[in-house]
């Protein structure tokens, strides 16, 4: 709770957490929004593909032009400045820098920036959840081999998500479900980049003007999304999606507490600490009241009667029993709180959730028959969406992963509605990607349970290569 005044001490010693954010998109600009207005933050650079990419997100969230260079990486780390780049790998490596933000969204992307980043000696706050998603834990694991931090980014649902179950547990509650609310109708499944804008109310031409991206919109739309986060959160909390995956049941907030809860006990859920995604639209195409479509939740159980009847007294709103209540937050703001991660990273060497275990899976699924030669576009697209697994069900059915599922081509047909599998595509298996992923299910498959169970390595512990020393000091050359 004294974060602002940690940070306000590092500013104030003329040490502010020296970040870099690679990705100039929505997530990564509204965090340099913020960041703009904190002394205890300094942006040294900002990575794109395109540099006036990255120079157009700064000067839109106000960064004055004058604060921002393309020549000088030196001259923004001791000036005060931030530089912009199209080579991320250079940022990673310039001296002085202590956080990493990996804001692309491209999994394979994501893994190789983390994986440089911990070499160097930089903690990770990984916006991109489909790298998360799909080697998560192993990421996790190198990480504390270098003695760095691997963390979700705060703002984004798995994090807030994750906080939610921490506090629950931290008091003696059990937790039943934890989730986040979105819009969702059983026929979005088959929604493509084509068709998506009409679900959102949009013409195709405002969203170009809003400069709205039809794949990754597409990718919140067709349920992908919400089995990648919910992945994520399975992954970093213990809790288990339900055998089949996702329900989407309609919920409103205020029967939180009598619908997430076992069927035995009244409820809807498939058993006690799930994963579940609310849907703020009944299937009549009805919009509820009171939904929860930008928030998130958890439910938890009374451990006594003592605790039902302080429920009571303090006018939680619960299941009939008494037993089961919930918390939820109505909102999200993505990345204009990102530097609560940031500050956590840098100041107490803690993340703001992390994937420890191998518990949900994300498969890629046929949205339409699919012919033999076809290549996949991966999430969002028009081939395949997500679908939420238990991990140990997707290695027993070889489920290609989604984050995968991009640029390989079908050996055989496939019908629509049908898991896709690694001995369905045509892949590189020499992939430096697909590797990575291959080492984490043998690390983390249900047989090392032992293993993906254990607590990662804590800063101070050592487990393999030392990492750089020079994360600590601010120096301009080195």
């Amino acid at each position: 709770m004294n974060l602002n005044s940690l940070l306000h001490a590092r500013a104030d010693a003329g040490n502010p957490v020296r970040v870099g954010v690679i990705g100039a998109g929505k997530f990564g600009s509204m965090f340099l929004s913020q960041a703009l207005h904190h002394p205890g933050f300094h942006v040294v650079g900002v990575a794109d593909l395109n540099p006036a990419t990255a120079e157009k997100a700064l000067l839109n969230t106000g960064w004055p032009k004058e604060r921002i260079t393309r020549h000088s990486a030196a001259k923004a780390l001791n000036k005060g400045m931030t530089f912009v780049t199209d080579d991320a790998l250079s940022l990673i490596e310039h001296g002085g820098l202590e956080v990493v933000v990996e804001a692309t969204g491209i999994p394979e992307i994501g893994i190789k920036h983390a994986l440089a980043a911990f070499k160097r000696g930089r903690h990770v706050v990984m916006v991109n959840v489909e790298a998360d998603v799909l080697a998560g834990p192993l990421l996790s694991r190198k990480a504390a081999e270098m003695e760095v931090v691997y963390s979700m980014a705060y703002g984004d649902q798995p994090s807030l998500i994750c906080q939610q179950v921490d506090w629950a547990r931290t008091i003696g509650l059990e937790v039943v479900a934890a989730g986040k609310g979105t819009l969702y109708m059983p026929e979005f499944h088959a929604s493509t980049p084509d068709t998506v804008w009409a679900h959102y109310g949009l013409t195709a031409e405002r969203a170009k003007e809003s400069g709205m991206n039809a794949k990754m919109f597409n990718s919140f739309l067709d349920g992908t999304k919400s089995g990648i986060e919910m992945a994520a959160v399975a992954n970093a909390t213990g809790l288990t999606p339900a055998p089949h995956g996702l329900d989407f049941p309609a919920v409103p907030v205020n029967e939180l507490a009598s619908t997430l809860i076992p069927k035995e006990a009244g409820g809807q859920l498939h058993h006690k600490g799930q994963v579940e995604v609310i849907s703020s639209r009944e299937r009549s195409g009805d919009d509820l009241e009171n939904d929860l479509r930008w928030g998130v939740y958890v439910v938890f159980e009374a451990p006594t009667d003592y605790v039902k009847r302080c429920f009571s007294d303090y006018g939680m709103i619960t299941d009939a029993g008494g037993g089961y209540s919930a918390l939820w937050r109505p909102y999200h703001l993505i990345g204009l709180e990102l530097g609560v991660s940031v500050a956590y990273a840098a100041i107490l060497k803690q993340p703001t959730g992390a994937s420890t275990q191998f518990v949900g899976d994300v498969a890629a699924f046929a949205k339409r028959d699919l012919r033999a030669g076809e290549e996949l576009d991966g999430e969002g697209g028009f081939t395949v969406w997500g679908k939420l697994m238990p991990a140990a069900d997707s290695l027993r059915t070889k489920a290609l992963p989604i984050g995968l599922a991009q640029k390989v081509k079908l050996k055989r047909p496939i019908k629509q509605g049908a898991i896709v599998t690694w001995d369905d595509v045509d892949q590189d298996r020499t992939d430096a990607t697909y590797q990575f992923r291959r080492e984490m299910e043998t690390l983390f498959s249900p047989a090392q349970k032992a293993v993906a169970s254990a607590p990662p390595l804590t800063p101070g512990t050592t487990s393999g290569p030392t990492k750089p020393k020079d994360n600590q000091v601010a120096a301009a050359g080195d």
